[in-house]
């Protein structure tokens, strides 16, 4: 029997890299992004983030987008953008996905902190773990995250609350604005339909999950399998009425083996 489809929820950038990474280990993939990300302009205050990146000892980035908002767009005239390897500040990343855009963008990878690869989460417990012994009293720390449709700051600020207790000032910086899309009819069309059909909802993101139910209001959930890549997210799902919510590791890697492993335990009645 075939593997069951994957709904891949994450926005189009990462969703179309996750298809092709998962469809090449043989799943059946499609792609649905229940969040839109849009670069914020390079002017205010993430121009001045920029342009003053080394006078932070470390720039943590709460996602690959942050990466690609900060340092990813053209500079504008006039605006002298830092080189990366002329400058002593430490990249913090949350994940490997965040990580490959920091070294993407240039950033040296001696310079470079993340959770370790066997971490049990990718967030920012995991980073805090490994990054806690750098911070002391004065410690300026720089926090390039997402903000929402009107663009002010949102997510967790967990990380900015650990740093400050530890009396590190923190500035915080949008890079880019997180929105829910307008579904069109295909979109809907197949949301409703892998409600009910066996399909393996992928979700990274409570957020997500958020947008799904909000653009399809009436929808039964109870047939559906939601694959959650944390707890909180796989808390959201059971929240939002998902029949079954498994959880699934956030690293492509380990994925298709963990869609073999829930296949099998739904055919079982596990």
């Amino acid at each position: 029997m075939p593997p069951p489809r994957i709904i891949i929820t994450r926005p189009a950038r990462e969703a179309a890299r996750w298809a092709r990474e998962l469809g090449v280990r043989g799943l059946s993939v499609c792609t649905l992004p229940l969040i839109e990300i849009a670069p914020e302009p390079l002017t205010g205050a993430l121009a001045s983030a920029c342009q003053r990146l080394g006078a932070y000892q470390a720039a943590m980035f709460v996602s690959a987008n942050a990466v690609h908002g900060l340092l990813g767009q053209e500079i504008p005239p006039g605006l002298a953008a830092q080189t990366l390897e002329a400058i002593e500040t430490r990249a913090w990343s949350t994940g490997p996905g965040t990580t490959r855009a920091v070294l993407d963008a240039g950033w040296p990878v001696a310079r470079v902190d993340e959770p370790p690869s066997d971490a049990a989460q990718f967030d920012s417990e995991s980073l805090w773990a490994r990054v806690q012994g750098q911070v002391r009293p004065g410690l300026r720390v720089l926090i390039v995250r997402g903000g929402d449709a009107d663009g002010r700051l949102a997510g967790r600020g967990w990380l900015a609350g650990q740093l400050q207790a530890a009396g590190a000032a923190v500035d915080q910086v949008v890079a880019y604005r997180r929105a829910a899309p307008a579904l069109d009819g295909a979109q809907r069309a197949l949301a409703e339909s892998a409600a009910q059909d066996g399909s393996l909802w992928l979700f990274s993101s409570s957020e997500a999950i958020a947008n799904l139910c909000a653009a399809l209001p009436r929808q039964d959930w109870s047939a559906a399998v939601a694959l959650a890549t944390h707890p909180r997210i796989a808390q959201a799902a059971r929240a939002a009425g998902f029949g079954a919510v498994r959880d699934a590791p956030p690293v492509l890697g380990a994925l298709a083996a963990s869609v073999a492993a829930v296949t099998a335990s739904i055919e079982s009645g596990a």
